[in-house]
């Protein structure tokens, strides 16, 4: 199952009353495990940009004001994210803004059931607990050392780790039982057909008839007689 996990960061809270997107990152998963594919963009938001949101992202106007505007990263993003599934901490606020720019150039938006919101997945999994995207990186130990500030494709890649554990975590990964291989959003190698004939065995008549000697002398309450015998 192919999703994308993503993030913005914007100019303010409100894309309803002039806000806009300044950065995008997304991060491609497949079956909850990062592919290695990104995609990431710093965006021109066309505006001045509050000071309190500058000391939270460290994105000012004047290093945006070089970058492309969004219907010029559109296409690219559009194309990323193709029919995967959005993931996102918080999503009702990030698809807010991204369906508010894809409208602006007259794009179809995406529809709500188009997205995972992680921040309701753990308070579901977390009654009463903090759900922001550090306490759940201290909740799983993931690091925050390359988190100085809110990046949107830093924080994608954070997300991706949280999301991992939130759906099972490493241990699922490294499943090679098969056991739920077809079980959806689950993660593991496909069970081994057994094979069309079995392997010779490699043991000699000469090994099999010691063996059997030396199990003998052990006696009739050999723990090896007892498991044989089950």
């Amino acid at each position: 199952m192919r999703e994308i996990v993503f993030d913005t960061e914007t100019t303010g809270l409100d894309p309803n009353t002039g806000d806009r997107v300044t950065e995008l990152g997304c991060v491609e998963v497949i079956d909850c495990i990062p592919t290695g594919k990104t995609f990431h963009a710093y965006v021109n938001p066309q505006r001045s940009i509050p000071k309190e949101v500058i000391e939270i992202t460290g994105l000012t106007a004047e290093f945006l004001a070089d970058k492309p505007l969004f219907e010029e990263i559109a296409e690219d993003f559009l194309a990323f994210v193709g029919d995967a599934v959005l993931v996102a901490h918080n999503a009702p606020f990030d698809r807010g803004f991204i369906n508010m720019e894809l409208a602006r150039l007259g794009h179809p938006i995406y529809p709500e059931d188009r997205f995972k919101d992680t921040a309701r997945i753990a308070r579901a999994k977390f009654p009463g607990s903090y759900v922001s995207l550090d306490a759940l990186c201290k909740r799983f130990d993931i690091s925050l050392d390359t988190r100085d500030k809110h990046g949107a494709l830093i924080d994608a890649l954070l997300l991706a780790e949280v999301y991992l554990e939130l759906t099972g975590g490493r241990t699922r990964a490294l499943d090679l039982s098969g056991r739920h291989a077809s079980e959806g959003g689950k993660v593991a190698f496909p069970a081994r057909a057994p094979r069309p004939q079995p392997l010779v065995s490699r043991v000699s008549d000469a090994e099999r008839a010691a063996h059997a000697a030396f199990i003998d002398e052990l006696g009739d309450d050999a723990l090896w007689k007892r498991l044989s015998n089950v």
